[in-house]
């Protein structure tokens, strides 16, 4: 019995290597004990607005938009309610027609850490008060990015567009905002069909040598019509008597 436990010690070293390698490959260069939450909940920035009846962007706290990286980039959006300062605010400016602006910090998509950030400034986009009023807070915002992931415009419309004087009550339409929010990349144009285009060339070239027939002239194609006609113009001129030929008298 004593002969097989070095035999039962070297199998249960080897299983335990292979299992220590296994982890070691899978855990992609983290810490042991490292949490994946940062990696898979991605990382937040403010969604601000801004709405003054003289028309300068003081900019307050809209909501927090949470980015998740990845080869298709995702975004969800938290918001706060309109307080009922903000409410009257915001109806008095669309009384003036004044706008309703909103930003947001400009970073790379791809960054799966907040420390990560690139904050280079804000992009801004605005559509009328009044639209936005009458619309009871509904909204479309798009963000923009560029091939690399970086954000590079933000966009608002509002859901109807237009303004129309509808009265909007306080309480039950401008408390909640309805928004639909989205990302757009850069989508690849198609290129000229070049190699499509030589292609067909190729193909109505080679068709047009098989038929040497298409390649004559109109001389080759007709020349028993041209020499019948000749011949047939040179027979009538030899049977015309000579002009003035009469016969003498005695």
């Amino acid at each position: 019995m004593a002969r097989f436990l070095p035999f039962k010690v070297a199998v249960f070293f080897t299983v335990l290597f292979f299992m220590c390698t296994d982890f070691i490959c899978c855990n992609n260069g983290r810490r042991v004990g490292e949490s994946l939450e940062t990696e898979l909940s991605g990382f937040s920035v403010p969604l601000e607005h801004s709405f003054e009846l003289d028309d300068t962007g003081k900019f307050q706290v809209r909501g927090s938009l949470q980015l998740k990286p990845g080869r298709e980039p995702s975004v969800s959006l938290t918001q706060n309610q309109l307080s009922e300062e903000d409410r009257a605010k915001l109806k008095e400016v669309a009384a003036v027609d004044g706008l309703y602006r909103i930003r947001v910090p400009r970073v790379f998509l791809q960054a799966d850490r907040q420390t990560e950030w690139q904050m280079e400034g804000h992009l801004t986009a605005f559509v009328r008060a009044c639209a936005m009023v009458e619309s009871h807070l509904s909204d479309v915002i798009t963000l923009h990015t560029d091939v690399s992931g970086y954000l590079i415009g933000v966009s608002i419309v509002t859901i109807p567009g237009a303004c129309r004087g509808t009265e909007v009550e306080d309480e039950v339409d401008l408390e909640v905002f309805n928004t639909t929010l989205s990302i757009m990349a850069p989508v690849n144009a198609p290129g000229p069909e070049t190699a499509l285009f030589l292609e067909r060339m190729e193909q109505e070239t080679e068709k047009k040598g098989k038929n040497p027939q298409e390649q004559k002239s109109f001389f080759a194609k007709y020349w028993y019509l041209i020499l019948g006609g000749a011949i047939f113009l040179m027979i009538s001129n030899s049977a015309q008597p000579p002009a003035g030929g009469g016969r003498e008298q005695s």
